[in-house]
C-alpha cells in the first residue's frame, strides 16, 4: 500500500472513531434529562485523608479525623438542607425518620467490639461499596461474643455523601485496611488474626493478603472469610470513566452519575457515581495482577485459606469470576466455596431462565477440586426443603446435610446484597426485630402497581435484602475459624 493510500485509510479510520465518539457522547448527554436534579449531597465532597496520610495514622487518629468529617457533614449539608418536614424520608434532613442522628446508633462510623470474656483473637471486617459498617455489624457482634476483638473501619468516601465517591480512590480503601490491621495486631499481638470482607471489602481482603505475601511488615491473616466477594465486575466498569467526561462542563454535571436516587437509606447510598464503578474495576484488576505476580514468584502456596459465600444469582459481581479467577487459582490449602443456589422447587423451576437454570451445572461440573465446594439449595425431589451438599477437596461424592429449613416460597434466589443480613435485621430483614427501628424496614417493602410510577425502579425494590440461610452462614464461619482446618 502506498504512503498516500495509507494516509487516506488512517484519516477515514480517525473520522469514523470521532463520529462514533460524538454519537455516544450525544446519547449520553441526551440521557441526562431523565436523571433528577443534583442535590447538595451529590455535590459536596468532604475532605478525607489520602493513602499516604492513612499509612501514618493509627485507629485513634483515624477516628479523630472521622469525627471532624462528620462535623463538616453536619455543618455543610445537614444544617443547610434540613427542614421541619418530619415525613420526608431523607437521611440528610435532621427531622427525618431516617436521619442517622435520630436513630438508636449511627452505624456509618468505624467501630470496635470487645469480648466480655477471654480474648481468643482479633478480626477486621471490611464493608462494601456505597455501604457502611452497618452491613457487618451482625457478624462482628457474633464474633465478639465468641471471644474475638472485632474492628470494622468505615472506608473513605462512605457514610457521608454520595458525592464523596466521585473523588475517592481504591488506594485509600487499601490504606485503611492496612491501618485497621495494624491496630488489630497492636490490640492482640499474639492471638490469631482473621479478615472478613464483604463485596468490595472482599477484594480489599484479597489484595491486602497478596501484598502480605511479599511484605513481611504486613501481618498476614490466618484465614479469610469473603461474602459476595468483588472478584470480577462487568466490562462496562472498565470504560465507565468515559461516561463521566461531559461532567467537566458544569451544564453536564449529571453525567458523573450512573443513577441519582432519593437517599432514604440511613446506612447506604442509593445514588451511584461513575467514578465509583471505575474504582471497582481498577481494584479487581489490581487483585488479578497481584495474583499473577504471586503465582509467577511461587508465593501462592503461602496464601491463607479462604472461606467464601456467594449467591449463584448475583447482578453486582461475577459468580464465574469467583470460581475461575479466585478459587481455581488458590492452592490446596483448605479453602472452601459455599454457593447459595437459586430456588429449584417445582413452583419456581418453570419460571427460571434456561441460562440461570443451567448456570450451576455449567460453572461447577462434576470434578475433583483443590477446594471444598458446598451448594446450599433445594433437595432433590423435594418441594422446598433445603440441604447442604458438600464435596471435599479431591473428592467427587457429596456429603448431604439437611438444614431443617425451607426455601422461602416468595424467593426465586438470593442476591449480592442479602448474604450478611439475618432475617431479623431491623433495616433489611424480612422479619425485622422490634427491638430496634431505623426509620424504615426496607426488607418488608413489597410495592405493587403500574410500571413507570415510582422514582425508584421496581427491580431494585424487589431485590431480596436478607439471607434466610444466615444461621448456616454464621455456623460455617464459626466452624471455619474454630477448627483452623
Amino acid at each position: 500500500m502506498s504512503l498516500s493510500r495509507l494516509r487516506t485509510v488512517l484519516t477515514w479510520v480517525l473520522v469514523m472513531v470521532l463520529l462514533v465518539a460524538v454519537v455516544l457522547l450525544g446519547v449520553r448527554i441526551a440521557g441526562l434529562s431523565s436523571l433528577p436534579e443534583l442535590e447538595p449531597w451529590h455535590r459536596v465532597i468532604l475532605d478525607e485523608p489520602d493513602a499516604a496520610e492513612l499509612d501514618g495514622m493509627d485507629w485513634a487518629a483515624y477516628q479523630a479525623a472521622e469525627k471532624r468529617l462528620f462535623e463538616a457533614l453536619h455543618s455543610q449539608v445537614i444544617e443547610p438542607g434540613s427542614n421541619d418536614d418530619a415525613q420526608a424520608y431523607n437521611r440528610y434532613n435532621s427531622a427525618s425518620p431516617v436521619y442517622p442522628g435520630n436513630l438508636p446508633h449511627d452505624w456509618n462510623r468505624s467501630f470496635t467490639l470487645q469480648p466480655t470474656g477471654a480474648v481468643r483473637g482479633v478480626v477486621v471486617l471490611l464493608h462494601g461499596l456505597t455501604d457502611s459498617p452497618y452491613s457487618l455489624r451482625h457478624i462482628a457482634r457474633h464474633l465478639s461474643e465468641q471471644g474475638f476483638v472485632s474492628l470494622v473501619p468505615r472506608m473513605p468516601g462512605h457514610g457521608t455523601t454520595p458525592a464523596a465517591l466521585t473523588d475517592v480512590r481504591w488506594e485509600q480503601w487499601l490504606a485503611t485496611t492496612r491501618m485497621a490491621i495494624r491496630e488489630a495486631r497492636d490490640r492482640v499481638p499474639e492471638g490469631p488474626l482473621y479478615l472478613v470482607g464483604y463485596s468490595n471489602g472482599g477484594a480489599l481482603a484479597l489484595r491486602y493478603s497478596l501484598a502480605a505475601l511479599e511484605d513481611q511488615n504486613l501481618a498476614m491473616p490466618e484465614r479469610l472469610v469473603l461474602i459476595s466477594p468483588m472478584v470480577g465486575v462487568t466490562r462496562y466498569a472498565r470504560y465507565a470513566g468515559l461516561a463521566a467526561l461531559p461532567a467537566v462542563l458544569p451544564a453536564f454535571a449529571k453525567s458523573a452519575w450512573m443513577n441519582v436516587l432519593p437517599e432514604f437509606n440511613p446506612f447506604k447510598y442509593n445514588s451511584f457515581p461513575v467514578h465509583a464503578a471505575r474504582q471497582t474495576y481498577e481494584l479487581t484488576h489490581e487483585v488479578q495482577r497481584a495474583f499473577d505476580s504471586a503465582a509467577k514468584a511461587g508465593r501462592l502456596t503461602q496464601m491463607p485459606p479462604v472461606l467464601a459465600f456467594q449467591s449463584l444469582a448475583d447482578s453486582t459481581v461475577s459468580t464465574p469470576a469467583v470460581v475461575n479467577d479466585l478459587f481455581e487459582r488458590l492452592p490446596a490449602n483448605g479453602s472452601e466455596l459455599v454457593i447459595f443456589d437459586i430456588n429449584r422447587s417445582q413452583t419456581i423451576g418453570s419460571l427460571l431462565r434456561p441460562d440461570m437454570s443451567n448456570l450451576l451445572a455449567d460453572l461447577l461440573p462434576p470434578a475433583q477440586r483443590d477446594y471444598d465446594l458446598t451448594v446450599v439449595g433445594v433437595a432433590a425431589n423435594a418441594e422446598r426443603q433445603v440441604e447442604a451438599r458438600r464435596i471435599a477437596a479431591g473428592e467427587r461424592e457429596a456429603v448431604v446435610t439437611p438444614l431443617n429449613v425451607e426455601y422461602p416460597s416468595q424467593l426465586f434466589s438470593l442476591s449480592h446484597v442479602a448474604l450478611p443480613f439475618p432475617p431479623d435485621d431491623p433495616l433489611y430483614g424480612s422479619e425485622p426485630t422490634s427491638e430496634e427501628f431505623y426509620g424504615v424496614a426496607l426488607g418488608t417493602l413489597a410495592p405493587r402497581g403500574e410500571q413507570g410510577v415510582l422514582v425508584v425502579g421496581l427491580t431494585g425494590l424487589q431485590r431480596v435484602t436478607s439471607n434466610p440461610f444466615y444461621a448456616y452462614l454464621r455456623e460455617r464461619i464459626d466452624e471455619d475459624l474454630q477448627s483452623g482446618k
